[in-house]
């Protein structure tokens, strides 16, 4: 064996362990500083005052139709209660889809410009300060984050994966890649998408849904 394939196997091997460690560390340490920032959001809203009311008009719908006591109550609660979940990795997918859909609520309402004229003048929102362009750097950097947690789980170092382990094992981390499992993730990124990007969001739902019943017709009956 040459020194070429030597390398290659050792690399192989070595890949093999990072893949390995994968499926525990980087969920753990997303899950961990969402965690974080979520909670501590949602306990600066639990002990301020409810300043929605200010901001009522610039919630997407159907956000702008419900009372701003009862957003309120959402929007704290949801942050402390979808962290905690993530923390201890219970739920781990549909606290991290909720939390997006938190993130991308207050976006719309909050971090996002009020008109842009090209994608080019959107861009200058993805700043920290408000330069009066919008400033959604952090709230698409979160969702970003989340987005592994909602397609990939909170890997092995969760409460999901031990029920999963005493379920069912085998079933646990299986992948099926077809124009179903396409359609979902189009339809995940429209929703997030929607509340910000509303044309965008329903031509991506509308598209997901599209793939998922051309795969039922395709399919055959068994």
């Amino acid at each position: 064996m040459n020194t070429f394939n030597k390398l290659q196997n050792l690399a192989q091997v070595k890949m093999a362990r990072l893949n390995s460690a994968g499926e525990w560390l980087p969920p753990l340490f997303l899950r961990l500083i969402l965690f974080w920032e979520f909670f501590e959001s949602g306990i600066e809203k639990y002990r301020g005052d409810n300043w929605f009311s200010h901001i009522k008009d610039n919630f997407p719908f159907p956000f702008n139709y419900i009372d701003t006591e009862i957003s309120w109550f959402m929007a704290t609660w949801g942050e402390m209660v979808f962290a905690v979940m993530l923390l201890i990795g219970l739920g781990t997918r549909f606290a991290a889809f909720s939390l997006i859909v938190i993130t991308s609520v207050a976006t719309a309402a909050v971090h996002w410009p009020a008109d842009y004229g090209s994608l080019a003048e959107l861009w200058q929102g993805y700043a920290i300060s408000d330069d009066g362009f919008g400033n959604f750097k952090l709230p698409l950097l979160f969702v970003i984050m989340l987005m592994p947690l909602v397609f990939n789980g909170g890997g092995k170092f969760s409460l999901d994966y031990l029920a999963a382990k005493l379920m069912n094992a085998n079933e646990f981390g299986r992948t099926q890649s077809d124009f179903t499992s396409k359609g979902l993730a189009l339809a995940v990124m429209g929703l997030t998408l929607y509340f910000v990007m509303p044309v965008v969001g329903i031509t991506l739902l509308i598209a997901g849904f599209a793939l998922a019943i051309f795969d039922k017709l395709i399919t055959p009956m068994g």
